[in-house]
């Protein structure tokens, strides 16, 4: 009989002990796909943030192609235009020596009347004396001529600005490339000068902590948290935190393995990291977003200040207050 309640009591503990362990698994594999499923709907977000950028690029860069087609087909029509009034200019000089006077009317006064033949050759000679040089005239400037110049000056200027746009925007998706890649991999500060460099992007704000082992919590920026164990042969720890009047647990924790949380009052996830383990002593940093939601929201709510009501310095006095009294 004894050895039957004995066993029972054993079946009982082990049936006992089964179903605490699979209720901590149930709960482990909660949070997991939790986890997974936050980090597969910021890294979608992100996703589509980034090809809609790549498109933006892709749109700009299709309009300097047209652009630049537009600016070769202009320059080819000017250069025609040019060469097309530069013709004219060569072939008139050519045609002034065929111009010259092959009858005179002293040369047939003087076929007629040989009495009269020397006044005419003096007059033939002093004729081209007399004659005065035509002076070359510059031609006319083409309005359509013109008007291409200046079409073309547009076309210059647009595809500079277009160049100047698609420049901004790369730059633009590079940054946020970099950032999605950087919060998706984690940027982690493995030692005091990497966290300096961090805080010198301005993006997020930064709170080094060093917490010994203790039941007492610590506030440490955004958070309050506790040291519950420290393993420094494994690199590990275990840590409590009260997020939201809530107290929660983080168990074998590894040494630079970030902790994402969640809060009400910040628009972007908290994260802490561990970056030195010792004996009953951990030294991290927790990272929080630069601004809240609230204050992101009173700045772009605020108004601009009414202009004053005042008369300006400049205002005329009536003519009446610039009469002297009498």
């Amino acid at each position: 009989m004894d050895e039957y309640q004995e066993s029972n009591h054993r079946d009982n503990g082990w049936a006992a002990i089964q179903s605490g362990s699979n209720r901590w698994l149930v709960v482990a594999i909660v949070a997991l796909l939790g986890i997974a499923a936050v980090a597969f709907a910021y890294g979608y977000h992100q996703k589509s943030v980034v090809s809609q950028l790549t498109a933006q690029a892709a749109t700009a860069n299709a309009a300097v192609n047209q652009m630049q087609g537009q600016l070769s087909a202009l320059t080819t029509k000017l250069n025609d235009l040019t060469v097309a009034q530069n013709s004219p200019q060569a072939s008139a000089p050519s045609a002034l020596p065929s111009a010259g006077p092959s009858t005179d009317p002293s040369e047939e006064t003087s076929v007629k009347s040989p009495e009269a033949a020397s006044p005419s050759a003096s007059s033939a000679k002093a004729a081209p004396a007399k004659r005065t040089p035509t002076k070359r005239r510059t031609p006319p400037v083409d309005k359509k001529y013109a008007q291409l110049q200046a079409q073309l000056a547009e076309q210059q200027k647009q595809l500079k600005e277009t160049q100047d746009e698609v420049a901004k925007d790369r730059s633009e998706l590079e940054g946020t490339i970099n950032s999605t890649r950087d919060d998706l991999n984690g940027s982690i500060a493995k030692t005091h000068e990497e966290l300096v460099a961090l805080e010198k992007r301005g993006e997020r704000s930064y709170f080094e902590f060093e917490l010994s082992k203790a039941k007492q919590f610590q506030r440490v920026g955004p958070l309050t948290i506790s040291l519950r164990k420290a393993d420094t042969k494994h690199k590990s720890y275990d840590l409590a935190m009260i997020v939201d009047d809530n107290e929660l647990q983080k168990k074998k924790v590894n040494l630079y393995e970030p902790i994402w949380i969640h809060t009400e009052n910040e628009s972007q996830p908290v994260q802490i990291v561990v970056n030195r383990i010792d004996k009953d002593l951990v030294h991290g940093y927790i990272s929080a977003p630069k601004y809240k939601p609230s204050e992101l929201a009173a700045a772009g709510s605020a108004s601009v200040t009414p202009v004053s009501t005042k008369s300006p310095a400049n205002t005329p006095i009536p003519q009446e207050q610039q009469q002297p009294q009498q």
